[in-house]
């Protein structure tokens, strides 16, 4: 792996817990692999008045709680490479000190004009920061390039998406914005390219002559936590859907890119986005479902309902579980339905696609089910990175009995393979100018428009129910009439709670 250019990285709201937990612990494991620039220079931004060695304590304290490979590796370059800048990102004024600060660091540092800022701030802030950047001529790329990585959520709405957008693009180009889904920087989701484009196996059977249906679940186990205020204006939709779990769907779902370049890789993105058959509005309670959790007992332990958990309105009517029936009108999936679900205190912590196959022709071995025997091919996202084909084998005796058998791989089989943080690999990939696994201005306004009716129908029309469940069920109930087929259901990768462990197939 190359080692990035010389570079100066701001990180706007570096005390919070986004930057403790998950930017500087990857930027520290970039550092002991060797793969930072050769010469860098770090400042991080909060309100709070502190010097730099306290701000560098906390950075020492933020690596040794992370699980990076720290082992005897010194560590005090890292460490002193990071300055602190007290400042409100909100008032204008602050910046012409923030711009005296990133001057003197350049030349102490000799790294030049190349400069990354790291936005680790509330949604608020995404517009305000790169205009008063833009003021002090901080995004000017005369001097070196000046790029910025953004977190989601990328807008509220379609509207709002809209207004954050032409915000961004009035001071910067869309070439300088880095729009971050940590989920498109974990392995698991890059090898579906690999999966699908490396393998003559596969392509032949990846359309709508071969597959039955597609499945997605992201599933937590935990509830709101200490998050009640965050979600109550978010709900499941918002927070799982319309970026995590779409961009799941376009990468199954894409053509073969002409290269793996960032720009033809997007653009196969936005086309399966914009594939998508819009959703009537009279349409959104057959093609959608939500829930909420209830309080329930789990492993003798009470779980609250989600209505009593902190700063939640005891009358919500926010979502903690959401499923959609998504159809891509296109050559390759025309009528292949695509279920995705997501849902708080479920069963277990799961991420994982399923391709399920269509049966044979004639059914020699099965009569309960149409696909009792149905080939899947299951693509473990999290927890223990994988891939599994299902498929018939007959037992041993007399008779023709078939079972369903696994052919499995798991990450953690590769014994000198290392499964990188998402962070660790989307900020490296920043750093180097590749945008591949950013997400891009009109693919994020695609994701907006496809759900903007169901948006409106589940906020407006009190006939769309709100269905119940209790915590640490698989959702509700009802979720199962969103499938067509009458004796197909949701795949529920982990046994009963009854059982006293989770025990998935991978």
């Amino acid at each position: 792996m190359k080692k990035p250019d010389n570079q100066i990285i701001v990180i706007f709201g570096g005390r919070g817990d986004l930057a403790i937990r998950k930017i500087i612990p990857s930027l520290h494991a970039l550092y002991i692999q060797g793969i930072m620039p050769e010469r860098f220079a770090i400042l991080v931004t909060g309100r709070g008045k502190i010097t730099d060695d306290t701000y560098r304590n906390e950075v020492k304290k933020a690596v040794a709680e992370a699980h990076t490979e720290r082992m005897s590796h010194d560590d005090k370059g890292f460490v002193e490479s990071f300055s602190y800048i007290s400042m409100d990102p909100s008032v204008a004024a602050d910046y012409n000190f923030l711009a005296e600060r990133i001057g003197e660091a350049r030349d102490k540092a000799g790294t030049g004009g190349n400069t990354l800022y790291y936005l680790s701030v509330p949604p608020e802030l995404y517009k305000d920061i790169p205009r008063y950047l833009a003021h002090q001529g901080l995004n000017n790329e005369g001097d070196g390039w000046k790029r910025i990585i953004i977190e989601k959520p990328f807008g509220y709405d379609y509207a709002s998406a809209v207004s954050l957008n032409a915000a961004l693009l009035e001071y910067w180009n869309e070439s300088q914005l880095y729009r971050i889904d940590h989920y498109l920087g974990k392995e698991t989701v890059q090898n579906i390219l690999v999966t699908r484009f490396s393998n003559g196996i596969f392509e032949p059977l990846w359309n709508r002559n071969y597959v039955n249906h597609v499945e997605i679940t992201s599933s937590e186990s935990l509830g709101v936590e200490k998050r009640g205020a965050y979600y109550e204006d978010t709900g499941a939709l918002r927070d799982m859907i319309q970026n995590h779990l779409l961009h799941l769907v376009g990468f199954i779902a894409m053509e073969p890119p002409s290269s793996i370049n960032s720009t033809s890789i997007r653009n196969e993105l936005v086309k399966v986005f914009e594939s998508f058959r819009p959703i009537k509005y009279e349409e959104v309670g057959s093609n959608s479902l939500r829930g909420q959790y209830s309080g329930a007992h789990v492993r003798g332990e009470w779980l609250e309902g989600y209505r009593n958990e902190a700063n939640v309105d005891p009358a919500s009517t926010t979502e903690t579980f959401a499923a959609l029936k998504v159809y891509i009108d296109n050559w390759r999936w025309g009528g292949v339905p695509f279920y995705i679900r997501t849902g708080k205190r479920l069963p277990t912590r799961v991420t994982e696609a399923v391709i399920h196959f269509k049966p044979t022709p004639h059914y020699l071995f099965s009569s309960k089910s149409r696909c009792e025997g149905c080939n899947q091919l299951i693509i473990r996202i999290q927890p223990d990175e994988g891939m599994l084909l299902r498929f018939g084998m007959k037992i041993p005796g007399a008779g023709f009995n078939v079972k369903n058998v696994n052919m499995d791989f798991h990450y953690a089989d590769l014994a000198s393979g290392r499964l990188p943080e998402a962070y660790e690999r989307l900020i490296y990939d920043c750093m180097n100018g590749d945008s591949t696994l950013y997400t891009r201005s009109d693919a994020v306004l695609a994701a907006w428009r496809f759900l903007e009716p169901v948006i409106n129908a589940w906020k407006n029309d009190p006939s769309i129910p709100l269905y119940g469940y209790p915590a640490g069920t698989w959702g509700p109930e009802k979720a199962d009439d969103l499938i067509e087929e009458a004796d197909l259901t949701w795949r529920y990768p982990c046994k009963n709670l009854a059982d006293d462990g989770v025990y998935c197939e991978l």
